[in-house]
């Protein structure tokens, strides 16, 4: 991952999360995210959702297919600014350990709504790359 590609991911607010159950059915939903190194990390936080978080289609899909794909975009109307990262990588849930306050602490620092949310007692998900390509102006 390139300093520009990091830049670039830490600036944006969200991000898009692929997954697949292990039929290979797909399900892509807007995530909020923190980078750390090259270890990308998403909260199972307290917006509203219909279901318990351990049996969100995302968390069933990766205990199943820990398989992903993230892309970080930028769209504009003058189109000499488009701009993407895709990363596609390994997917686990994480429930607490260093990794998980580090992920925890860096979230609450890039969105303000997390401080007041107990994600610290959440899964996380955390993303190892083993693909990256960007495209545009980054």
């Amino acid at each position: 991952m390139t300093k520009k590609e990091k830049v670039f991911i830490r600036s944006a607010r969200v991000a898009h999360l692929a997954t697949a159950d292990k039929k290979g059915r797909p399900h892509v939903i807007p995530i909020c995210y923190a980078l750390d190194g090259e270890e990308l990390y998403s909260p199972i936080d307290e917006k509203p959702k219909r279901t318990s978080p351990l049996l969100l289609k995302r968390i069933r899909n990766i205990r199943q297919n820990p398989y992903v794909s993230v892309v970080v975009d930028r769209y504009d109307e003058d189109w000499r600014r488009l701009a993407y990262v895709l990363i596609i990588g390994k997917a686990k849930l994480l429930a607490k350990g260093q990794r998980h306050k580090r992920a925890v602490l860096l979230l609450r620092r890039k969105y303000p709504q997390y401080r007041q949310m107990a994600i610290h007692q959440r899964p996380m998900i955390q993303i190892t790359p083993t693909y990256l390509k960007s495209w545009g102006k980054l």
